[in-house]
């Protein structure tokens, strides 16, 4: 029986993902950081009002840069949150995607919010490519 991928196997994908978005849209992205947990923290799923960890597959968590200032002091680093367990959970009950398809997406759609796009909004991207 083969084991699901690791924390360092989704690390790999996510990076093997940004690596291949175009140079320009990394540059624009700046200084992002990436982190591969298991699950989200219980905190911040209830802050979120999340009932369902699995319902959580990605996070961003900074200031986007529509919002950012030369004026502000230093704002905290740009992360972007990648949780295993809810990402293998979609991966496996759709059956209709490779994981480093899905990571990709999710990493796009976080990253997405970097840039200060909503939910909606890339939503409304997504389906313009199909």
């Amino acid at each position: 029986m083969a084991l699901p991928p690791s924390l360092d196997d989704l690390e790999a994908l996510t990076r093997e993902a940004w690596d291949g978005l175009p140079q320009a849209f990394r540059a624009l992205a700046g200084s992002v950081v990436f982190r591969i947990q298991d699950w989200p923290e219980e905190d911040l799923l209830a802050e979120m009002e999340i009932d369902d960890a699995l319902d959580l597959t990605g996070l961003y968590q900074g200031v986007d840069l529509t919002q950012a200032s030369i004026e502000d002091p230093a704002p905290p680093t740009p992360m972007v949150f990648l949780y295993r367990r809810p990402i293998l959970e979609e991966w496996v009950e759709r059956g209709d995607i490779a994981l480093p398809d899905l990571v990709a997406h999710i990493l796009i759609h976080e990253i997405g919010h970097h840039f200060g796009l909503s939910d909606e909004a890339m939503d409304a991207l997504l389906e313009g490519e199909h």
